[in-house]
């Protein structure tokens, strides 16, 4: 698919992808390790960018195509974790990575539609994580509304309802109601 705006992919500099998403959190090193250990990969060394305090002001994660950008909140900013997709080879297996190095199981590795595995995380940074994986030959699940599982939902909906719940203050730090 073309676009009169956006570049083509392969115009993109360093073969990264046309759209890269980028978190502000506390602890945005703490933040580069827990990616680092889940996904298997190596931050970008050429982009770690600390303030003199020792605060990251850019840092960054390759994921495939994509570049994971990351910063540290600063005073007066308001923490802006991310809504995240990542195909994996084993949600399973992922979701047993994420959860050794603190992060919480939304929903569990289940069978989705077009021959697909979902499973979901949160960080202790409060990033979701959509983890993805081909699963071909597998049967698509049987609709809610035809007596099936209503998991891929109820998960989510719970997920994002206590997100909500614990929404941080701008500039505080401090959850609010």
């Amino acid at each position: 698919m073309t676009s009169e705006i956006l570049i083509p992919p392969d115009s993109v500099p360093g073969a990264g992808a046309v759209l890269n998403p980028f978190v502000i959190v506390d602890d945005a090193a703490g933040f580069l390790d827990f990616v680092c250990g889940v996904f298997g990969v190596t931050e970008s060394a050429e982009a770690n960018t600390p303030m003199p305090d020792g605060k990251l002001i850019h840092a960054q994660v390759r994921l495939g195509t994509v570049d994971l950008m990351v910063a540290d909140r600063l005073d007066g900013w308001a923490a802006r974790p991310g809504l995240l997709q990542v195909w994996v080879h084993d949600v399973a297996a992922v979701l047993e990575r994420a959860t050794a190095l603190g992060a919480t199981v939304v929903t569990e590795s289940t069978p989705f539609y077009g021959e697909t595995t979902l499973g979901r995380m949160l960080d202790r940074w409060q990033n979701l994580w959509w983890l993805w994986a081909p699963a071909p030959g597998q049967p698509d699940p049987t609709p809610v509304w035809e007596d099936g599982e209503d998991i891929v939902f109820s998960t989510i909906d719970a997920a994002m309802r206590s997100l909500a719940v614990s929404v941080v203050s701008p500039g505080s730090g401090t959850p609010t109601a």
